[in-house]
């Protein structure tokens, strides 16, 4: 027992005089730690859109929520209904009901083009025809400015993140819409979901806009409960009169989500990776500076008694405090920076522009500061061992 305390004591003699000699190498220091944090900063940066898409459309659906699109859809912009076919949907068993009917929107899905506020270039942008059930439908529909479209009318509602994104959306404003000049007449917020990304307006207006007859390509629908899906999608799946392919609308969008949150991780990883082999250098470079600094230190406390190990694990210990000044300095750099800010980016189903809020989450910040610990691990562990070894007599003639 004595023994290990005094093997501790070591440990900490040696990494307080460690700590100590900083101010001499501050240069080699300060590089080391602004090159970790960079490589947090970077990988929770990009990682942190993939999170802000994610989250955006895991926002975008309840667990009683539904979406029916045709079989062998992937997405509305290939799907198809008729009028007919939408009625039956709606009054089939399972479908929640409020004083008005039954809570089933059946929708249409366009897209327009609008310009980028801040590049002014042309950007596809989601139109969607609603029936009256679809702000019981997304019961989390909230207006920040102006006031619902009246039914009937050319007028259209514009979801938060595309009145941020997009140019013209402000109430007041008047978009193009085929022939037709449409009012905007509110801006609503839906919890954060993919809703905020789209334009809406009544369908029937819409259908006659674009010559679409009576016809729609999805049903958004409110269940009774969660529970009520298999029963739902089983009596749907069942009828010979349709052919449907019924989906919650949470899986729905967490499916299309995948692509694009892939590619986001895939490439903040490698490019957080490549510039993390740099960092690893530097940190080599400044535990082999401290080695060399301290040699004559170093050999004196081996002649005194000190163990090689508690060499190793003080330079250890000495790195890792770097590596985490750089984490913590990277980490507060990616949430100051990027936390909650605000683009848009396409979703390759529907080939349309999508806005969303970057999230740098406490999982995203941990395994940043991860990252820093490992490369002061790798940093630390070749200087330390060249420290333990050093030839004690040969060193102390630098006295």
């Amino acid at each position: 027992m004595a023994g290990l305390l005094n093997w501790f004591a070591q440990i900490a003699a040696i990494t307080r005089f460690g700590l100590m000699s900083i101010p001499q190498r501050r240069g080699a220091v300060a590089a080391t730690v602004f090159g970790i944090a960079g490589v947090v900063a970077v990988l929770v940066g990009v990682l942190s859109i993939a999170a802000g898409f994610r989250r955006a459309m895991a926002a975008s659906g309840a667990a009683d929520s539904v979406i029916v699109l045709r079989s062998g859809s992937d997405s509305e912009m290939v799907s198809g209904f008729g009028r007919e076919e939408t009625r039956v949907i709606a009054d089939t068993p399972g479908v929640a009901r409020n004083a008005q009917g039954p809570l089933a929107s059946a929708e249409l899905f366009v897209i327009i083009n609008l310009a980028k506020r801040s590049t002014g270039t042309d950007a596809n942008v989601p139109l969607r025809g609603v029936e009256a059930a679809a702000l019981p439908v997304r019961d989390n529909v909230k207006f920040t400015d102006g006031r619902m479209f009246t039914w009937g009318r050319n007028e259209v509602v514009v979801g938060a993140g595309a009145a941020h994104e997009f140019a013209g959306l402000e109430v007041g404003s008047t978009i193009k819409v085929g022939r037709e000049s449409w009012p905007v007449v509110g801006i609503f917020s839906a919890g954060g979901g993919i809703a905020e990304s789209e334009i809406w307006s009544d369908a029937k207006v819409l259908q006659a806009a674009y010559n679409r007859g009576d016809s729609f390509q999805s049903v958004y629908a409110r269940l009774n409960s969660a529970g009520a899906f298999q029963e739902f999608k089983d009596a749907l799946t069942s009828n010979p009169r349709l052919n449907v392919k019924v989906v919650r609308q949470s899986d729905y969008y967490a499916e299309q989500s995948q692509t694009i949150t892939r590619l986001i991780t895939t490439l903040g990883v490698l490019i957080a990776g490549l510039m993390a082999v740099g960092a690893v250098f530097g940190a080599l470079n400044t535990m082999y500076s401290a080695v060399a600094a301290r040699t004559r230190e170093i050999a004196t406390l081996r002649a005194l008694g000190f163990g090689g190990g508690a060499v190793v694990v003080a330079l250890m210990i000495e790195s890792l405090v770097l590596a985490l000044m750089g984490g913590a300095v990277g980490a507060v750099a990616a949430y100051v920076a990027f936390d909650n800010f605000r683009a848009a980016t396409m979703n390759w189903q529907s080939f349309s522009q999508v806005t969303f809020a970057f999230a740098v989450t406490p999982q995203l910040l941990v395994q940043g500061v991860v990252w820093a610990t490992v490369i002061g691990l790798l940093g630390g562990l070749l200087p330390a061992i060249r420290a333990a070894r050093l030839p004690i007599a040969a060193a102390l003639r630098e006295l």
